[in-house]
């Protein structure tokens, strides 16, 4: 059975937040309201954080998580509880793992939607390395659109904070000042760069995960490099095709050059796993150059095994 969804917020912008007569007890407030779902997640080196997303789910960073493991759940007291877990299955494309708890009985965490949220809004990234919460003040640095990732995955928004996490803070979440949910802090998604993976992610990500242990992803069965086409452009040369992958079936062959699919310009092997990402189980055309003459291809793209 699927959970139910966290109950989310449809939070009043930013200028009818909480009064800043004393800020510090603002700040305190919301810290505190999101600490009972923030979990610690033991690592090899030191620990890491997680948050309670339903009674019985906890979603941490995919980098980190592990098979096996206990993660540290705050109890009514406050008191950090060794509880055990099943992990349901993990999304590398947009960093995300989720755990089922022995028991349940998890607080989850309220979230928010990104309405009214902006550059320059401040927010919190809280976490649980150890057994006491921990906060970082921050601002927003950038709210943005849709992005892909460099491992195939797909941010419904853009969100950045402005300077790096501290570590053992990847897989804990970026709350605003009402200690509403806003996304989850990751380290690793996009190199360099400190993001949260926002709500509206997390939900279509942690849905299917629960339904199918993962979140399909599209695959052809080609290897590709990236080649200049004859008469100009560029394309992903086919150099290899695998046995019984949707691209044999339908005679793609070695030599090959593809340019598109779904008429979206493919240029190599980033433009390919870009355009296949969302598409399992979609036909569509390929257009392709073999042996200097343009043809296009229909096929049903596969799912990633």
């Amino acid at each position: 059975m699927i959970p139910s969804e966290p109950q989310a917020s449809s939070s009043p912008s930013p200028a009818s937040s909480p009064s800043f007569a004393d800020p510090s007890a603002v700040f305190a407030a919301a810290v505190a309201r999101v600490a009972p779902s923030v979990v610690r997640v033991p690592r090899r080196r030191g620990g890491g954080s997680g948050l309670a997303w339903t009674d019985e789910l906890v979603i941490t960073s995919s980098f980190h998580a592990a098979d096996e493991l206990a993660l540290g759940v705050a109890g009514p007291d406050g008191a950090i509880v060794e509880r055990a877990v099943t992990l349901i299955g993990r999304d590398p494309g947009t960093d995300l793992a989720v755990y089922r708890v022995e028991g349940g009985a998890l607080t989850p965490a309220a979230t928010r939607t990104l309405d009214g949220l902006a550059a320059g809004h401040l927010a919190f990234a809280v976490a649980r390395p150890g057994r006491a919460i921990r906060a970082s003040l921050r601002a927003i640095g950038v709210v943005g659109p849709e992005v892909r990732t460099p491992a195939g995955g797909r941010l419904d928004r853009y969100i950045e904070s402005d300077r790096a996490l501290p570590r053992g803070f990847g897989g804990g979440p970026l709350i605003d000042l009402r200690g509403e949910v806003i996304g989850m802090n990751t380290r690793t998604l996009i190199g360099g760069t400190d993001l949260a993976v926002p709500v509206v992610t997390i939900q279509r990500v942690v849905d299917a995960i629960v339904a199918h242990g993962r979140v399909a992803r599209g695959y052809l069965g080609v290897g590709v490099y990236p080649v200049d086409v004859p008469g100009g452009g560029r394309g992903a040369l086919v150099a290899s095709v695998e046995d019984g992958g949707p691209a044999v079936a339908v005679g793609i062959v070695v030599g090959d050059i593809i340019v598109a699919i779904a008429a979206e310009p493919v240029r190599g092997p980033d433009e390919l796993r870009l355009v296949l990402a969302d598409r399992a189980g979609a036909t569509v055309d390929v257009a392709l150059v073999r042996g200097g003459v343009a043809q296009t291809i229909t096929l049903t793209i596969g799912t990633r095994p």
